[in-house]
């Protein structure tokens, strides 16, 4: 199974990331991503991923290894400051609470699955043969990525913005997960942060501001990560 994977494994990074995005983007024209079928989907494919890379035998190498000395990344303060950006504006509840919970059970999955989609696979992919390659691939394909959202309805500013910082944030899980080898901290920030946008209220600091402290402080993290660890 390993020597197949090998042979084949840029094949096998490209389907994953065609499926993910196919898969999910008709979930949400057609379910929107407050629905149970989106939270089944997403949970299939993170139990898919999982499979496979049990299969693999490659769980730690992908990055789900905890993180063996956390003080030196502050403890991750800068990661859980950025989780609270959805909550600036307080809390914005205009859901079911069926429809709260299979969106937050949307969102973790979603969470998990890029984060070992892009750093795990496509990031190791790659490293193998050029690591300062592969950081900029996985990070910028992550926020390329988000260009998907004009298909599924999004407005092509907030788009943009989006990809801006989805990149520099990109950027910071891939240079965590080469420090610290592990993916754990990246996981959670990522699905907490996709969960808690359902209670997020638009207005000017969520549209400018908020975008703005997404970019800058996780590339000052990953500034000071890349400065002081040795990894």
């Amino acid at each position: 199974m390993t020597k197949i994977f090998e042979k084949y494994e840029t094949l096998f990074c490209i389907f994953l990331v065609v499926v993910y995005i196919v898969v999910n983007s008709v979930c949400i024209q057609n379910f929107g991503n407050t629905s149970c079928v989106s939270a089944i989907v997403n949970t299939i494919l993170s139990a898919s991923l999982i499979a496979i890379m049990l299969m693999l035998k490659r769980t730690a190498y992908y990055g789900l290894k905890k993180v063996e000395n956390a003080r030196q990344y502050l403890y991750f303060i800068p990661l859980f400051i950025i989780v609270t950006v959805n909550l600036w504006n307080g809390f914005n509840i205009n859901y079911s609470a069926s429809e709260i919970i299979f969106h937050v059970l949307t969102m973790l999955n979603i969470g998990f699955i890029e984060e070992i989609i892009f750093r795990g696979f496509l990031f190791k992919m790659m490293a193998k043969n050029n690591v300062k390659s592969a950081v900029i691939v996985s990070a910028v394909t992550f926020g390329a990525g988000h260009i998907v959202n004009l298909i599924n309805g999004a407005d092509l500013i907030p788009t943009l913005i989006q990809i801006c910082y989805a990149t520099s944030i990109g950027y910071l899980f891939v240079v965590i997960f080469i420090k610290s080898k592990s993916l754990i901290p990246c996981i959670v920030t990522h699905s907490l942060v996709n969960s808690l946008s359902v209670f997020n209220i638009e207005n000017t600091v969520s549209i400018y501001i908020a975008p703005v402290f997404l970019i800058v402080i996780p590339l000052a993290y990953a500034f000071y990560i890349n400065k002081k660890i040795t990894g």
